[in-house]
């Protein structure tokens, strides 16, 4: 089988190969929400010689199939005939977005998720790997965050409708072992950022609403609104790093339970200290006005990435000053292209 990765974007480009001893099975792997964040990370990882010489890569977005029409998802996965599934594609949006459409978010990311599996199942796709969030954890719990402690109580009432609907992949993962010994799991990233992020205002997560707003109050020589009081403690995840472990993931972790993906809780900052590197990064010098009318969300979500420096001890992530001037200077350099 030949090298390649396919998507609406780079059309069956040619891949450094891997040398891999002879002998191994194709492999082809579909990847949901393929022109994503996380999605076009882990092309650009692919495309950067991460490919082995057995596999094949599709990245589809939501233009290609709708992941909530069952029928639709069937005849893609008989067209694509995946042997194992990267599953990214959700409904997603910022705090203040979850907040007035709760409803939505579930019943949307349920329909996506379940047909997803069931395909999976239905298509005999040899292992499928799910993204979830830090934000399906317990709104009551103790910290750190681990693997363990998904479903022991409720989640933030702010985003409940997008968490459960997250939760419920963990259930659907451990009801596929169970009754039909699937190889299907999840990762859990703790917030993401970079390249190709959703740059709406209305709807953008923390990290590219900064980095956005910043850019237009640089640019109309305004004042700088963050929302809330800067004071919630958050883990960030560079793209180009959460796109590394998603493929170690596919190839080597062989668990139902998930796991985190995510930087240790020393590397934990204030929302304050995020404005602050998108401030520097963007060369921004006017003054910063924090809403405080606005809500914060929760306080922290400070999780434990134990179990997966029990697999990769020595990985190493971009430094998150390093990774937000990348970030600020992708977004500038394609401002008109961005999404928002």
């Amino acid at each position: 089988m030949g090298n390649n990765v396919s998507s609406e974007d780079s059309p069956h480009q040619q891949l450094p190969l891997e040398q891999e001893p002879g002998g191994m099975s194709p492999v082809t792997i579909l990847v949901t929400g393929g022109s994503g964040l996380v999605g076009t990370a882990i092309s650009k990882v692919v495309i950067g010689g991460e490919c082995r010489v057995n596999e094949n890569w599709k990245f589809i977005s939501s233009s290609d199939c709708d992941l909530a029409d069952l029928q639709a998802v069937r005849q893609l996965f008989e067209a694509v005939k995946p042997t194992h599934v990267i599953h990214l594609a959700a409904m997603v949006g910022g705090l203040f977005h979850n907040m007035s459409h709760n409803l939505e978010f579930f019943t949307k990311n349920m329909a996506i998720n379940q047909n997803v599996l069931q395909c999976c199942h239905e298509f005999d796709v040899k292992k499928c790997v799910s993204c979830l969030s830090t934000c399906i954890f317990p709104d009551k719990t103790t910290y750190p965050i681990d693997e363990t402690m998904i479903h022991n109580g409720p989640p933030h009432p702010s985003n409940f409708g997008y968490s459960y609907a997250k939760r419920m992949i963990d259930v659907l993962n451990h009801g596929y072992a169970s009754e039909h010994n699937r190889k299907y799991t999840a990762v859990i990233p703790c917030n993401v950022f970079g390249p190709h992020d959703n740059y709406n205002l209305e709807n953008a997560h923390v990290i590219p609403a900064l980095i956005h707003k910043t850019y237009l109050a640089k640019k109309e020589g305004k004042k700088l609104e963050a929302l809330g009081t800067g004071k919630p403690l958050r883990q960030f995840i560079y793209s180009m790093d959460l796109a590394k472990l998603i493929i170690w993931t596919v190839r080597h972790y062989d668990e139902i339970d998930p796991i985190i993906l995510s930087v240790g809780e020393e590397d934990e900052v204030t929302i304050s200290d995020a404005v602050n590197a998108v401030l520097e990064a963007s060369d921004y010098k006017d003054q910063v006005i924090f809403n405080t009318d606005k809500a914060d969300g929760q306080h922290k979500k400070t999780a434990s990435n134990a179990k997966l420096r029990q697999y990769l001890p020595d990985f190493k992530f971009t430094p998150f000053n390093e990774a937000i001037k990348e970030s600020v200077k992708w977004f500038v350099e394609n401002y008109e292209n961005a999404r928002k």
